[in-house]
């Protein structure tokens, strides 16, 4: 089976990501699409996160329905920060009846020469990139490891989910409905 991985914060899981996923699993060679939850990405602050057990419970209420979506708490195993290319090979020993390929903005393929092992991954990885507006001209997108897609594009972030909430704005049907009941019943976010 060939399962492309969608590493996020899921800061939280919100509309926007369920729509890569679904278009992932959907529109491409892939057959299913995992969330993956990342306790902590190297690039960014680990105070900006919410309890990352929150964020968990978050993606897989999202995810709830969905027949070729899922939600992966492998990270949550693996020494902190979490480092993809870790990640990669500990899922590739674990699964090895798995193809696994990244999934990823076109924001985050410009920056990809500075990631672990970055090389590593071009040789033995596919890469499924979506749109991001501004970097449309990543130099790594004509490499054979990496396909463009045309995911449709959503301007949806989960800081600004967090900057609405904190400001007591109604962010209904920016995130599923089972989340938003999540964020309320703990008070998240405000």
């Amino acid at each position: 089976m060939k399962i492309g991985l969608l590493f996020g914060s899921f800061n939280p899981v919100h509309i926007g990501h369920l729509i890569i996923a679904n278009y992932m699993a959907n529109h491409t060679a892939l057959d299913k699409v995992w969330l993956v939850v990342s306790p902590q990405n190297p690039f960014k602050k680990y105070s900006d996160l919410i309890n990352t057990y929150d964020r968990l419970e978050m993606a897989k209420l999202a995810t709830d329905n969905a027949t070729n979506i899922e939600v992966s708490d492998v990270e949550l195993k693996l020494p902190q920060p979490s480092y993809t290319i870790d990640t990669l090979t500990f899922l590739r020993e674990k699964y090895p009846q798995h193809e696994f390929a990244l999934i990823m903005g076109s924001d985050n393929l410009v920056t990809l020469h500075k990631w672990k092992n970055y090389k590593l991954i071009l040789r033995d990885y596919r890469i499924f990139v979506y749109p991001r507006p501004g970097y449309e001209n990543a130099e790594l997108a004509s490499h054979p490891s990496v396909t463009i897609t045309m995911t449709p594009l959503m301007e949806l972030s989960a800081s600004f989910i967090r900057k609405s909430l904190a400001e007591k704005k109604n962010v209904q049907y920016f995130v599923p409905d089972a989340v938003l009941n999540f964020i309320e019943s703990k008070n998240l976010y405000r």
